[in-house]
């Protein structure tokens, strides 16, 4: 049997920004006019938010978040470095990047060239801010494994899983769920050696095409009454198929292969049931060893990073 780590991160977008923009995505949760009036209500906030605010708007809670993670992202890479892998196969949500209008799959495996590369911080600026200073024309160097993916692919399929899959993307060069996820495990920037296999799945769901990713959702007019939702996203059991299935063409591969779940913890921004405020080792019968676990009002989800040891 193979070998496989499993491993859980956080691809939290702010994360690339200096310290004192994290706590953007609360504040502007707290502008949008979809998000109750009472949840904005201070009076009505939870005395944990309240101390995490502090008297500096949340930025001493923000340095602190950024010192740790950063720490914790270096402690998740020794253990994957530890490992060696041949291959990382990455879980992370496409938010209306390479699942537009015209191709929304539930879920796509990604077999790209042996050597591709991102440039993150480009925008029409001339570059990012971002905590690393690094310049708008900065590539992240990064492999694939088409052999590796065709194999997986072929093996879900086999399994009764209608797997999609890319050779090269459609829009966008890489989902930001993927492309934050090796820039944070590469914190350090020492590189990032090992061919990637991103997977990427509709997390979004209803509200992919709707808001168009991101916050959108808590701001734009509600859809038309006459307008038919779009499909949902995958079900939880779904997921929970596929993830058993990765696990089992992987065991049965010549591949020592590292499971990354991006994003270990929900969206907030997409729980109604909260306000929008606030995060497949089954199948191999592992328990997770929990690096480090964050619980906050104002940095956009509970935070979690794990192992699974092989």
């Amino acid at each position: 049997m193979a070998e496989i780590l499993g491993l859980g991160v956080t691809h939290w977008p702010t994360l690339c920004m200096p310290n004192e923009g994290l706590t953007g995505v609360f504040k502007t949760t707290l502008r949008a006019p979809n998000v109750e009036a009472s949840r904005k209500d201070p009076a009505n906030w939870p005395a944990e938010l309240i101390a995490e605010l502090g008297n500096d708007d949340g930025l001493s809670a923000a340095n602190r978040c950024g010192e740790r993670f950063g720490n914790d992202f270096r402690a998740i890479r020794k253990i994957l470095d530890d490992f060696n892998p041949d291959l990382v196969v990455v879980w992370g949500d496409d938010q209306y990047e390479n699942f537009r209008e015209d191709i929304v799959p539930a879920f796509c495996l990604l077999g790209y060239d042996d050597q591709f590369d991102v440039k993150p911080w480009d925008n029409a600026n001339g570059g990012k801010p971002n905590r690393w200073d690094e310049p708008g024309d900065w590539r992240l160097k990064l492999k694939g494994h088409r052999e590796a993916a065709k194999f997986l692919a072929t093996g879900l399929i086999e399994r009764g899983i209608d797997m999609a899959y890319a050779y090269q993307p459609l829009h966008h060069p890489l989902a930001h769920a993927f492309t934050n996820t090796f820039l944070y495990l590469d914190w350090d920037r020492a590189g990032f050696p090992y061919p990637v296999i991103p997977f990427a799945i509709n997390c979004y769901g209803r509200t992919l095409l709707h808001a168009k990713g991101g916050l959108a959702h808590l701001f734009q007019p509600p859809r038309p009454a006459d307008e038919a939702e779009d499909p949902p996203a995958p079900a939880p059991w779904r997921c929970m198929q596929v993830g058993a299935a990765v696990a089992q063409v992987l065991a049965a591969s010549p591949y020592r292969a590292a499971l990354i779940a991006s994003s270990s913890w929900s969206h907030a921004f997409l729980s109604p049931k909260n306000g929008y405020l606030i995060g497949a080792m089954e199948a191999l019968d592992r328990r997770p060893v929990i690096q480090d676990y964050m619980e906050t009002y104002i940095l956009a989800s509970d935070k979690c990073f794990l192992s699974f040891p092989p």
